[in-house]
């Protein structure tokens, strides 16, 4: 065993009076020792009760025969720093938490780990680290808020809030409209109620299966979530018993897996910046034009907010990931074949799953659209690509093109947009928001919430080298790379240039003569942001393109 390391023979007296002064028994030392990362805190409603999940993950890990050992890992609450400077700390925050796992796994030679994560960041950071790692591992996540209600009785989510701050001052919509929304967006504890990152990547962890069946759905409020987080607990001794690790399997089959159900699902584009991080760890690759072909491939067989009204407790209700698994299985659009957490192949997990609401879950003849929710778009703007959650936009939006309207920042486009600057026809353009320009590529749902809130949704398309929340909507294209702060073309864009956008085709074309560009280009001088001497200085001189999943050099 691993921990024999620090607690086995004659010069480990030390480290194992230092284990009894934790009320630790002799069997208790002799058993595995289990690492259990956590990361409660009070400031997330997507963590505040991961202190529950963690207590049912060590009841199961005792019941199998194991010792736990619970140890923290920090969150950044993307909806709390959403629309100001501390969401240039959310993403530079997966690398903190990678890394911090590492250091804590290996300083203390656990012999396994369950990993408890919910939401943005936390997730990925945690999957890095564990095909970092690869000990014996699993994943059990704090599961998905319930949807609110207003007084009329109609279902809302997080995104609903922010869109509701761009139509302030628009006929009916009073104080007590917005104190409503206010008030029931979020009734409590879990990952905001739709597909937006945090439970795209918890979906995203069930599929490549690294958590158990009903990981990615099933609500944080049931008791089902509990006893899914107890098996969990136990499953990690049998894991560890068979020797099953991460990179077992994950591998390239089971990210094919992924991105298939990425694409069925209508994920955040998030996903498209966590999965090629998470495949790196793993040491493989996700190439954009792979996405591409895999995404024209795959229907669209679930719309969840904030592209659809429906949410995760919904697809939950629905048959869950398991149900949307076996139908893609059946179009063969998913190798089943493959090893699980479970202990068991995919095909034996879902061989009693069943759809049960074809509402939710639709069938390849009633898909929403017979290519998947998520394509990568190129041109002149974006060599090396950009990505859009096309599950998501308007069909008169699908083909676009009008005068650029150019910021340098998140901040000077929303006032822009809530000054009615922005007006119908108009392409929006932010930069300087990449993951070096930022730096670290800030999401930009308080612009694309207020575009919807105005009833521009529809007449106007947003293109950033930032990305988006899950939550957004609309002709939203971002991670376009080269980045403006690395020379990209989207730093050469002027006001009133002519952008062309056809995402049927995967076209982004800025439509300027190319002797016009390199002109430009020769003038060029980046508009670097000053940033504090810490963390985000140093994030900013070893993160690469948003293409490479924004990995460090």
């Amino acid at each position: 065993m691993r921990s024999d390391a620090m607690k086995t023979g004659s010069t480990k007296i030390p480290h194992r009076s230092l284990f009894k002064a934790l009320g630790l028994t002799d069997e208790e030392i002799r058993r595995p020792m289990i690492g259990v990362v956590c990361a409660k805190n009070d400031i997330i409603p997507g963590h505040v009760h991961l202190d529950k999940i963690a207590e049912a993950v060590q009841a199961g890990i005792r019941i199998a025969g194991g010792t736990p050992f619970v140890f923290p890992a920090i969150g950044v609450c993307d909806g709390i720093a959403m629309g100001h400077s501390g969401m240039k700390y959310s993403l530079i925050s997966r690398e903190h938490i990678a890394d911090s796992v590492e250091i804590m796994a290996m300083a203390h030679p656990f012999d396994a780990l369950v990993f408890i994560p919910n939401c943005d960041k936390i997730v990925p950071g945690m999957l890095m680290a564990a095909l970092r790692l690869n000990v014996p591992s699993i994943f059990v996540s704090g599961g998905p808020m319930m949807p609110g209600r207003t007084v009329d009785g109609k279902q809302i989510t997080l995104s609903n809030a922010f869109e509701v701050v761009g139509a302030i001052g628009k006929e009916g919509i009073t104080q007590e409209v917005l104190d409503d929304v206010e008030n029931n967006a979020c009734p409590g504890c879990g990952s905001c109620a739709g597909m937006f990152t945090a439970n795209s990547m918890n979906c995203m962890t069930e599929v490549v299966g690294l958590g158990l069946p009903g990981n990615g759905t099933i609500p944080a409020i049931s008791a089902a979530r509990i006893r899914l987080a107890k098996e969990a607990g136990m499953k990690i001794m049998e894991l560890l018993d068979k020797n099953i690790c991460p990179k077992d399997i994950v591998t390239e089959k089971t990210l094919r897996n992924a991105l298939h159900a990425d694409m069925a699902l209508g994920c955040s584009t998030n996903t498209i910046l966590h999965l090629p991080a998470i495949a790196h760890a793993a040491g493989l690759k996700v190439d954009f034009e792979e996405i591409n072909k895999i995404s024209k491939e795959t229907p669209h067989l679930v719309k969840l907010s904030p592209a659809g009204s429906d949410c995760l407790v919904d697809l939950d209700y629905a048959g869950g990931i398991s149900a949307v698994i076996q139908e893609l299985a059946e179009y063969g659009l998913f190798d089943t074949d493959v090893i699980t957490c479970t202990g068991k192949t995919v095909k034996e997990n879902i061989e009693k799953a069943r759809v049960l609401d074809a509402n939710v879950i639709r069938s390849k003849e009633t898909a929403y659209s017979p290519d998947g929710g998520l394509a990568i778009l190129w041109g002149n703007i974006a060599p090396d690509g950009a990505v859009v959650k096309k599950g998501a936009v308007l069909p008169e939006m699908l083909v676009h093109e009008g005068p650029a309207k150019v910021f340098n920042s998140e901040e000077e486009s929303i006032e822009a947009i809530l000054s009615d600057k922005v007006v119908a026809g108009d392409v929006v353009v932010i930069r300087y928001e990449g993951p070096k320009g930022g730096p670290g590529m800030r999401e930009m749902l308080a612009p694309t919430a207020s575009l919807a809130g105005k009833g521009l949704d529809n007449s106007v398309a947003l293109i950033t080298d930032g990305r988006f929340s899950g939550a957004s909507k609309g002709a939203s294209i971002g991670h376009v790379s080269p980045e403006a702060a690395a020379g990209g073309v989207i730093g050469l864009i002027q006001d009133g240039d002519v952008i062309s956008i056809d995402m049927l085709n995967n076209k982004l074309e800025l439509k300027v003569a190319d002797e016009e560009i390199e002109r430009r280009r020769s003038e060029f001088k980046p508009v670097l942001k000053e940033v504090p001497d810490g963390y985000l200085r140093r994030y900013r001189e070893l993160v690469t393109s948003a293409n490479t999943g924004a990995i460090f050099k």
